[in-house]
């Protein structure tokens, strides 16, 4: 064997520390790119169809908004477009009731649903101005997406579509590009950070074939010249009450707590071709993250992390301070950090 010189041998080792460093270093950061870096929740959902007999696609949004408040999106956070109430619906046996399933276990739309599109509201104007921020001043803050570049975005669409398209209360109807250019808008006006977008309508696929924008992820209930079928009737009803695709989706999202571990990898499995009888299509090219390592409730839920401490934190609350006051239940006197606040009266005494 070779003698090696001295400060070869030198060389050799800081060479041989440096890669142990380095290699820390990139296992780390592949480890960081995993983890989600959002800080916050938003839900657009919407139900693009009107008439009693579309019954289940009102039943459909209905029940994804009841899931997602379920696991921690509040309603503020929450864009709810139905294009028709089949609560107050006259041929509703049932009125201010709405059921997916023909036990008629659950309503739907409880008593504590807010509306934020109804009706003629739910238009193809009214939805890409929400996405893209372009509303009147005049807008309330509750009819608008208040998303930032640390946002998680669930978009989820039911309706009547074909190929390129989804129908909008059978008066007019959203292109697949004029969708994408919405997105890209979001993208650009920094609306999103990573965005989850779920429809279940015929030939849906056909819907985010022309995405284009970065950290998509897409799931269609059927491919292009597929149909979507409905799940089954409601014989008091007389309608099918929820479709094929959102029944199964729903029914993992029911097994799913707010920290639950499963994945939205698990969930882009929910619902084989034998189950729907159409082909469940997913798009995750634009997503960078493997979404076998993406926690469902990062797009479903809003859990925070939080960090527990034992050490005890003193505050010093200035504005009730008060520097050898005198104080009983008429108020303080001698504060020195001026006026001191007081309640109103509830009944005040008259003049």
């Amino acid at each position: 064997m070779a003698a090696v010189p001295k400060g070869s041998v030198v060389a050799i080792c800081v060479l041989a520390l440096f890669s142990t460093f380095a290699n820390g270093d990139h296992e780390e950061q592949v480890q960081e790119f995993f983890k989600s870096g959002h800080t916050n929740n938003w839900a657009v959902l919407v139900d693009t169809s009107r008439f009693w007999f579309n019954y289940r696609h009102v039943a459909n949004v209905l029940s994804v908004y009841r899931s997602v408040k379920r696991l921690g999106i509040p309603d503020s956070h929450i864009i709810l477009m139905v294009a028709d109430d089949m609560a107050c619906n006259p041929r509703n046996p049932r009125p201010a009731t709405v059921f997916n399933n023909a036990n008629q276990n659950i309503n739907v739309y409880g008593d504590d649903v807010e509306v934020d599109y109804r009706g003629y509201e739910v238009t193809v104007e009214n939805f890409i101005r929400v996405l893209t921020g372009r509303l009147p001043p005049s807008t309330p803050r509750s009819k608008r997406l208040l998303s930032d570049e640390r946002s998680n975005v669930l978009v989820y669409m039911t309706g009547h579509g074909g190929d390129g398209f989804l129908k909008f209360q059978d008066a007019e109807e959203v292109s697949n590009v004029e969708l994408a250019d919405a997105f890209e808008q979001m993208w650009q006006k920094r609306r999103y950070h990573e965005l989850f977008f779920m429809i279940d309508t015929c030939q849906a696929e056909s819907m985010f074939q022309k995405f284009y924008s970065p950290n998509i992820l897409a799931v269609a209930s059927s491919r292009v010249g597929e149909d979507s079928l409905s799940h089954h009737v409601d014989p008091a009803l007389g309608v099918y009450v929820i479709d094929r695709y959102t029944y199964h989706a729903l029914d993992f999202l029911e097994g799913v707590q707010p920290g639950s571990k499963k994945t939205m990898g698990q969930f882009l499995k929910v619902c084989p071709r034998h189950q729907c009888i159409s082909t469940v299509s997913v798009r995750k090219d634009l997503f960078q993250r493997d979404p076998d390592k993406v926690l469902l409730t990062d797009f479903f839920g809003s859990v925070r992390n939080v960090e527990l401490v034992h050490d005890t934190i003193h505050l010093q609350n200035v504005s009730l301070e008060t520097d050898e006051a005198t104080c009983s239940k008429d108020g303080c006197e001698g504060s020195s950090t001026g006026e001191q606040l007081a309640y109103a009266e509830q009944f005040p005494k008259p003049l």
